[in-house]
Order: structure tokens, then sequence, then C-alpha cells
């Protein structure tokens, strides 16, 4: 009879980057699959499950998955044969690994899809390490995303055997690197230009109103996100403004709405936008797709002339920088 597994060998340090997570594949079976996951999260619907799961498993995913199908496909990486944000997060993880070579272990994964959490976790266990930071790349905290994010990986750790050290990276949506690696993004991709922006857009990915009343602080940081910005960038609270994004169903969502605040824009006279997503840490269907071509769309036709997306930070000099600082601190104590 074989004996127990003997061979891990601890000692070591790992960090655990965490993204929400991407579909497969651009098609109705990978899309609904992804989705089923997601929207049965009880951190990203909060409704008693007897009512919710009829809704979800009969009209959602039935029709949605065809219409954010097409959006994917859209956005789709074919050469790669993957979507953007797996792109971006598996670059991330490998720039953050070349960083913190001989300091720490990097593994990379996913709140929903593949890789999971679960299998980061067991990644860096293989490399021998028992001492783990959880880095959910979400600069602002929401329960619909860090908190899922590191719940997932508890969950896991409770079916493990083996259990390591944890720390969790609280949100950074007002450090200093943080702060400073957008600057040096809104200021580089406006640069580009042969044009100036009469407004800025930050638009954030939106949470149920009910949520934020119930306690979660995320439009707060998120405005504080903002005045931050704002400062840094010299401009005033008619130059930057602040919307949010990516409101689905009838219940009322956090705003004001990036759509509504666009046309509100054109309809003023305001002809040249720039839209920056601050929430997002790498670009993503929200960003390419929503952003970049449906708010571009809306602005247009609402009277502007000229609409700039400002990319993420995805792993540019100024976001790996800004991961590696990060990273460092959480990794204190634990490493020289």
């Amino acid at each position: 009879m074989q004996g127990p597994d003997t061979t891990f060998s601890g000692g070591k340090t790992g960090v655990l980057l965490i993204n929400l997570g991407t579909p497969d594949a651009p098609t109705y079976g990978a899309v609904r699959r992804y989705l089923a996951e997601f929207l049965s999260d009880r951190r990203v619907i909060e409704m008693p499950r007897l009512a919710w799961l009829p809704i979800l498993y009969g009209p959602i995913l039935t029709l949605r998955p065809l219409k954010s199908a097409k959006a994917y496909a859209k956005i789709w990486n074919y050469d790669l044969g993957e979507s953007p944000l797996r792109t971006h997060t598996r670059a991330q993880a490998d720039k953050l690994s070349e960083a913190l070579e001989g300091v720490a272990e990097v593994a990379w994964a996913f709140r929903y899809g593949t890789p999971t959490i679960e299998a980061g976790l067991e990644d860096l266990h293989k490399k021998g390490c028992d001492k783990i930071v959880l880095f959910a790349l979400y600069p602002q905290y929401s329960a619909t995303s860090t908190g899922t994010a590191y719940d997932s990986a508890f969950d896991a750790l409770k079916k493990m055997r083996w259990q390591p050290a944890i720390r969790t990276v609280r949100a950074y949506y007002q450090a200093p690197e943080f702060i400073t690696a957008m600057v040096a993004q809104i200021k580089g991709s406006v640069a580009e230009l042969d044009w100036q922006p009469d407004v800025t857009l930050a638009s954030y990915h939106s949470i149920p109103l009910s949520y934020h009343e119930a306690g979660d602080p995320y439009p707060d940081q998120c405005h504080q996100t903002s005045i931050l910005l704002r400062a840094a960038l010299g401009m005033d609270d008619q130059r930057f403004q602040t919307s949010f994004q990516s409101r689905v169903g009838t219940a009322k969502w956090v705003g004001p709405y990036s759509d509504v605040a666009v046309k509100k824009l054109g309809a003023e006279g305001v002809k040249k936008l720039a839209v920056v997503a601050p929430a997002f840490s790498a670009d993503c269907l929200e960003t390419l797709e929503e952003i970049n071509m449906e708010l571009r769309e809306t602005f247009l036709a609402a009277g502007g002339t000229h609409f700039h997306y400002i990319p993420c930070l995805n792993a540019g000099s100024d976001s790996m920088k800004m991961i590696e600082a990060i990273s460092r601190q959480e990794l204190s104590g634990w490493v020289r």
C-alpha cells in the first residue's frame, strides 16, 4: 500500500494574483458555463436562492450567453485563442515572478473559470510555499469582487489538509503607488493624441445601490480614487468626472450611469472626451467592448466629435512597479 506523499519541502513564500475570470471561448456554451458560475455566487447575487435560481437557469442563461458571446467575439485575441484578460493577467504574473525571483513564487488564478483559485493554491503548494499572499487585483474593495475572491480561497483551503499561513492584500484605491501609476497611464495615453480632452471621465463598474446601503464601501472608495487622481492631474470636478457602468436588470445601481453621463456631456456641448477605468487592473470585456465600443458610439451619437479610451494598467512598467511594491509590502516580515 502506497504511503502518504512526503515530498513536500516547505519554507517558501508565494503570491497568488487573482482576477475576475473569463470564458474559455467566445461561444454560447463557454459563456453560459462562465455566467452560470459567476451569477450563482451569493456575493454577486444576494437574492434568495429559491427566487433567483429559476430566473438564472430560465431566461438569463437561455438568452444572455448569446449576447455576451457576440460581445466577447469583438474583443477576443484569436491569435492566442484567449480573452485579453487572460493575456494580461498571465503577463502580470510572469513579470511579477521575474521581479520577485529568489524572494517569492508567483501564481495566478481567476475567481470564475480557469485557472481556478484552488489550482493556484495547489501550484504554490507544489513549489514549496507554506506562506501565501492572496492578491485580488481590485483597487477598490467590494464584497462582489475582492470579498468573493478571498472567500473562494478560504473555501478551497477548507478541503486541503495542508494549510499555509495566509495574508490578504487590502484595497489599494488610495495607495500612492496606485495613484502614481494611474496618473502616468492617463498622461502617457493622452500625450499620444493630437488633441486634448475637454473632459476626462473615470468610469467604474457599478454595484446595486442596496449593496452600498447595506455597507459595501466600494462606491466611496471609487470616489476617493477620483479625488486623488483629480488632484494629481491638476483638474477640477468639471474636467475630471466620475460615473459607473455595467448595470443590469431593473434594480437601482450606484450612479451616475456612464452611458447617461456621456449623453449629458454631449448635450452640454462637450466635444472631446477621454475615458479611463480605474477599477479594472486589466483590460477586459467591460473596458474594451462596453467602454471603447458602446460608450464611444453613445458619446459620438450625442454630439461628441473625439473619443479616447485610456487603456488599463495591464502589465505595463508603471503597473508592475505598483504590483511589485504592494506585494513586497505584504511580504514584509516573511521574506528579507
